[in-house]
């Protein structure tokens, strides 16, 4: 009996407690001001953290090492129905994004963008590296060409840039074009020329899950400092600086669990790249695919190659890579990876074996 009558008690105290605070949630949403529940509505968070492990004996040097390769958060405004805000952070590196679109049409054929963005030169380079299928992300070629690369003739600018771009689908989205006026000096800088860069891209889009892409870079550059495949040019000095780029995406219909759907397509994805840098040129491409195997794992694939200086030996080098990745949860993946690296004597002494992991938590 004394059984009975402490769970007829629990119980209870259980459903006094759960009506009480079904009353107090009640109460909060009648005495919310509006102003706050239409802010909570009109603002998004969004982030993502990727960290790994790499191991690799470039150089005849050996080197093991953790890291933390991005942590980032942005807030996206929604202002009103066509105009909206993003301002994105890196807490590992600087500010990386903020800016303002406004979309002139209902059928989304024209929006206008103003403020620091990633730029629409190339395939990859607008993708969010929680997108990409390597853990070192974009090819060489696009990290090089897009700017993101080591290149001391641009200097770091993780492929953004300031300007003003002009956007949208034509022909019910069969086509999708981007126009734009850039600094051309990266992120977080001044424009040190005052000569803005002209950046175009068009997509063909003739069915759901493919595209053809085009896109051309042309500007002029002011070194920040002289590159070893281009002595030619020293810090300071202005110089052509024109690219160009070709690539077609293949992506088949999900065929996973719901909870990884956005993941779990097989894609193949290629592009060739070109791009002029005074008198010297340099050239390069990739192909990857993902293909989805068992319940949330994906087996990578990729060969890319990038030469910097198509007139001299050296230059060039070829990746290989094969690895694994498993979708824990949506958007959160563990990624493993191996890549032989085929180089000229003027990147490294030798060819060199790549191994990294890395797991992404994202929301």
């Amino acid at each position: 009996m004394k059984r009975k009558e402490l769970i007829k008690r629990t119980l209870a105290v259980f459903l006094a407690v759960f009506s009480s605070c079904a009353a107090m949630g009640q109460q909060e949403q009648k005495t919310t001001p509006k102003w706050l529940s239409e802010l909570k509505n009109r603002i998004t968070l969004n982030g993502y953290a990727q960290a790994g492990w790499s191991h690799q004996n470039s150089n005849n040097k050996t080197t093991n090492a953790y890291n933390l390769k991005r942590t980032l958060l942005w807030a996206k405004a929604r202002i009103t129905d066509r105009w909206s805000f993003l301002f994105m952070h890196d807490f590992s590196s600087v500010v990386q994004e903020f800016y303002t679109d406004y979309r002139f049409t209902r059928d989304n054929s024209l929006s206008v963008r103003f403020g620091q963005f990633k730029h629409s030169y190339t395939m990859e380079n607008p993708l969010s590296p929680t997108q990409l299928e390597l853990i070192d992300v974009y090819s060489q070629a696009v990290l090089y060409l897009a700017g993101e690369g080591p290149d001391p003739l641009n200097g770091v600018n993780y492929g953004r840039d300031m300007g003003l771009m002009v956007y949208g689908d034509l022909a019910r989205g069969l086509l999708h074009y981007e126009l734009a006026l850039m600094s051309g000096q990266g992120i977080n800088r001044r424009d040190r020329n005052n000569q803005k860069d002209f950046i175009g891209k068009i997509e063909v889009r003739p069915t759901k899950g493919l595209r053809f892409v085009a896109s051309t870079y042309l500007g002029t550059g002011n070194a920040v400092g002289t590159a070893a495949w281009n002595p030619d040019i020293k810090e300071g000095d202005n110089y052509r600086r024109n690219r160009y780029s070709i690539g077609a995406e293949v992506k088949t219909n999900p065929y996973s669990p719901a909870k990884f759907k956005e993941a779990r397509s097989a894609t193949v994805r290629a592009e060739w790249l070109g791009g002029q840098d005074g008198n010297v040129g340099s050239r390069g491409g990739y192909i990857t695919t993902t293909v989805p195997v068992v319940d949330a794992l994906d087996i990578v694939a990729s060969g890319e190659t990038f030469d910097r200086n198509t007139k001299q030996d050296g230059w060039k080098q070829t990746n290989l890579t094969l690895g694994v990745q498993y979708w824990f949860y949506k958007k959160c993946r563990m990624q493993l990876q191996y890549t032989r690296c085929f180089c000229g004597e003027e990147i490294s002494k030798n060819d060199y074996n790549w191994l990294q992991a890395q797991v992404q938590v994202a929301f």
